[in-house]
């Protein structure tokens, strides 16, 4: 078969080679040892969790390695792309400190090796598909009219879907090795008619053959070579997601390839499509999957993949919770490196950009999300803050997400950055908020606006001595008091009442008091802040002042 006659039949309107091509995207410029890597996502809705993964594993092994971290869009497939979808998961990346170098940026591309969006480049992708057919690797499927609606009753992919076929089907395959033998005459038959035709490479691959391949978190793998004629345009000349992403990565230069453990079985015939175009092929990470624990019908805990529809998916939850974009970038290095705990132990105040990132420390198998986890690690970032860090965050928040409060810090803005500093710094610093959100509920008593009763002392206790120990704390209780007079105060009214005046001596001898001094604390506790547990009680009194304190005091014995 003349395979030039028909790649020009095929392409009559291509005139430009892959010289022309390689032209126009020369080799980078880059030190040794230098990696080009990148986040290839489509646009088919909210960015999920797992994207972190990958997106930091190709962002540190380019910068660590004075490299190149871009941002291509995979479109290919319109019918499941989604409206606002490219411009909301440049905004969420941005938010987490995913920082591209060159790629997709809303209002157009940035860098020499663009369009970065796939559906762009429709043009590159048929000089290619043109080459393939002269060299005899790819081939037409033609598909009449009727044929063709018929399908599109059935399936919107319909000609992907319904022209592939599975490995263990024989007659599929049978049906494959069918379209393969057609005449010149019959395609210009076809053409005449207007009838579309999808493109397919034609595999040269043995599946009782294997062929070894090297992944960098894998190790050496065997794995079958590929026997199928893959898709490589579609009916409309839009390209496969397998044919247009070898090319991009070719002509963008791409060294290192990051994708879920998922892709794998794709592996084989990516690797002959590069070695049909001559391209040599970057290195693949193939990383573990992000698992979660269900419960099964048998009501067993299992481990399963990290799906849509579980908690902790959608990345744009985080920051409507209120997570610290830091504290969920600390949270993804802790399941990606096996010794970045270790290293940040030893080093609590550097960044995770400090970290030696090593895909040789990555697990092969699948990493265990854990919201729970993901609090401690919130809470321990979040503790060694200063108090206007998290004033200024928690304000930035609340301005998006509510609004409420966020009038009522800017209102009592020294309030609120006095209530955050309670039992911050120092070896212990107190780890009680893991979200932003959680602020309110945190410190909302100190402020009119938001101060309710939540708890009340038990019952166990006689009201008539709850109700003497506050009274007469209004009449002792003085701001200017440093915190053990404050504290000796207390201690003495308990004694008074009948309290034990020290927790120990109600230990030794329970049966002789009411109760102790914690008791009474607690009773003063719930009557200025309306809970049983807040921070320390002396700091909160010193700042919501004398008047406060004692107009609550005063409001609770009413």
């Amino acid at each position: 078969m003349d395979y030039n006659y028909l790649a020009d039949l095929l392409f009559p309107d291509v005139t430009l080679t892959p010289a022309d091509m390689e032209a126009r995207y020369p080799r980078r410029q880059l030190p040794e040892g230098a990696k080009v890597t990148r986040f290839a996502p489509s646009p088919t809705g909210y960015v999920h969790f797992g994207g972190l993964f990958p997106t930091t594993v190709s962002e540190r092994l380019a910068h660590q390695s004075g490299g190149v971290f871009y941002l291509r869009i995979e479109d290919t497939d319109a019918k499941r792309e989604v409206p606002g979808a490219k411009e909301a998961l440049i905004n969420t990346l941005a938010h987490y400190g995913i920082v591209f170098d060159e790629g997709a940026v809303i209002g157009g591309d940035k860098g020499d090796y663009g369009p970065y969006t796939q559906s762009k480049r429709r043009e590159i992708y048929h000089v290619y598909a043109k080459q393939l057919v002269r060299d005899g690797r790819a081939y037409p499927v033609f598909t009449t009219e009727e044929e063709l609606a018929a399908m599109n009753a059935v399936d919107k992919k319909a000609e992907v879907k319904a022209k592939d076929w599975h490995e263990d089907d024989g007659a599929q395959r049978e049906e494959m090795l069918k379209w393969r033998e057609f005449t010149i005459e019959e395609v210009e038959a076809h053409l005449k008619a207007g009838h579309p035709f999808v493109l397919r490479m034609l595999s040269d691959g043995d599946p009782d053959k294997k062929i070894k391949v090297t992944d960098l978190v894998r190790g050496t793998l065997e794995i079958p070579e590929n026997d199928r004629d893959e898709v490589l345009l579609k009916s409309d000349g839009i390209p496969s997601y397998h044919f247009a992403h070898v090319v991009d990565d070719h002509l963008m230069g791409t060294t290192h390839v990051v994708r879920g453990e998922e892709w794998l079985p794709s592996l084989a015939r990516h690797l002959m499509l590069f070695r049909f175009l001559g391209f040599k092929p970057p290195k693949y990470l193939h990383i573990a999957q992000l698992l979660t624990t269900a419960v099964d019908e048998d009501g067993k805990t299992v481990k399963k993949k990290l799906s849509k529809r579980d908690m902790g998916a959608n990345l744009d939850d985080y920051e409507r919770l209120g997570y610290d974009p830091i504290c969920v970038n600390e949270y993804v290095m802790t399941l990606l490196n096996s010794n970045y705990e270790e290293w940040h132990a030893a080093n609590p105040d550097k960044s995770s950009r400090d970290f030696e990132f090593s895909v040789k420390k990555m697990s092969v198998s699948g990493c265990l999300f854990d919201m729970n986890k993901l609090d401690d690690v919130s809470k321990n970032m979040v503790s060694r803050m200063t108090a206007d860090e998290v004033y200024e965050k928690t304000l930035a928040w609340a301005e998006k997400f509510d609004p409420e409060f966020a009038g009522i810090l800017k209102a009592h803005a020294d309030t609120a950055r006095a209530a955050l500093g309670i039992g911050r710094g120092g070896a212990k610093p107190r780890k009680d908020i893991a979200r932003f959100d959680e602020v309110r509920g945190y410190i909302g008593f100190m402020f009119d606006e938001l101060f309710e009763r939540r708890d009340e002392v038990p019952d166990n206790f006689d009201k008539a001595d709850v109700a003497a120990a506050v009274t007469k704390y209004i009449d002792i209780y003085d701001e200017n008091d440093d915190q053990t007079t404050w504290f000796d105060k207390i201690k003495s009214l308990a004694a008074e009442l009948g309290f034990a005046p020290e927790t120990k001596l109600y230990k030794k001898n329970p049966t002789e008091y009411k109760g102790h001094v914690g008791d009474i604390s607690m009773f003063l506790r719930i009557a200025v802040t309306g809970r049983a547990s807040s921070p320390d009680m002396y700091e909160v009194m010193r700042i919501l002042g004398a008047d406060t304190v004692k107009r609550r005091l005063a409001d609770y014995v009413k």
